[in-house]
């Protein structure tokens, strides 16, 4: 799958991130990541995103990412495109994007460069080196300290050919339509920020056909449903379920820095697919937390219209 094929293939459907299990010693668990992405793989979604952030990136070590991907793309299959995490500073992702390249991932999603605030020029040469350290499709994760401007991300564009994808954490309609006019079709845009599906709506307006669900973990089914009511612009069920399950989902998340990725592990082991605790520095819910999690779970069992 070249660059260009795989920024179609992942614009085109809802995209998985899948967490990343680990045992009580905080060891990955490679038996059960792969059984979930064997499982998730199964369902009509467009792209597994294997070590990104709902996968805790930023807790794995570099060795650990390769050997992630791995698993994924062999529980895949080749049904569905496995892109992998990478970041760090340069050097580390450089050298992190070859690795996962050789363990058969169909792309890149760059996330923030560690600690450091770059300027615009710094960002750039950040991007561009991984770029070129590798064949595969790069999106970039706009967020945080790494911020790329329209400017700079159309020279990247211009200088890299499988730079083919943009995806916004931050937030900003402003910006978002600024790259949107300057870059039209040159990218596939994905929805980034937490519990995406609140905003999916807003952004699909925008060019943002897609974005990462980490719902999909533990209700597949009702991510593709919400997925396809908002493709078809359907209104009312989108208010239905925002009002039901997201809003409600998005209150229990809020209780605590940190529970973005924390609240759907909890949602794992409400449904009997445990993947185990969050590494630190995240917190895993508390008891009475995962109640109230089990409980508005409970409500949205029927899955909207969409097939596995």
């Amino acid at each position: 799958m070249s660059p260009q094929e795989m920024a179609t293939t992942i614009g085109g459907g809802l995209l998985s991130f899948p967490v990343t299990h680990f045992d009580r010693n905080m060891v990955f668990d490679e038996g059960a990541y792969r059984e979930h992405c064997a499982w998730l793989a199964g369902y009509a979604v467009a792209g597994l995103f294997a070590a990104g952030g709902t996968g805790e990136f930023f807790s794995l070590t570099p060795r650990e990412v390769p050997l992630i991907v791995k698993a994924a793309v062999e529980e895949a299959g080749g049904k569905v495109p496995v892109l992998s995490g990478c970041g760090y500073g340069t050097a580390i992702a450089t050298e992190m994007a070859r690795d996962v390249e050789r363990a058969g991932a169909a792309g890149i999603l760059l996330l923030p460069p560690y600690l450091v605030q770059p300027t615009q020029e710094g960002l750039a040469a950040h991007i561009e080196a991984v770029c070129r350290a590798t064949s595969l499709g790069v999106i970039v994760y706009n967020r945080d300290n790494a911020i790329v401007q329209e400017d700079t991300l159309a020279g990247l564009c211009d200088r890299n050919a499988n730079l083919i994808g943009y995806k916004d954490g931050v937030g900003d309609v402003e910006l978002m339509m600024r790259i949107y006019a300057k870059m039209g079709d040159r990218l596939t845009y994905i929805g980034g920020l937490p519990t995406a599906e609140t905003f999916a709506p807003a952004y699909l307006e925008m060019g943002v056909t897609t974005y990462s669900s980490a719902i999909f973990n533990f209700m597949p089914e009702w991510a593709l449903g919400f997925y396809d009511a908002v493709r078809a612009r359907d209104t009312a069920t989108i208010l239905a379920q925002l009002n039901a399950f997201v809003l409600p989902y998005i209150a229990i998340r809020n209780r605590s820095a940190g529970y973005a990725v924390s609240i759907v592990k909890a949602g794992m082991t409400v449904v009997g697919r445990p993947a185990g605790p969050v590494r630190s520095p995240l917190t895993d819910l508390t008891p009475d937390e995962v109640a109230m999690l089990a409980a508005l779970v409970e409500t949205a069992k029927t899955p909207l219209k969409a097939a596995a």
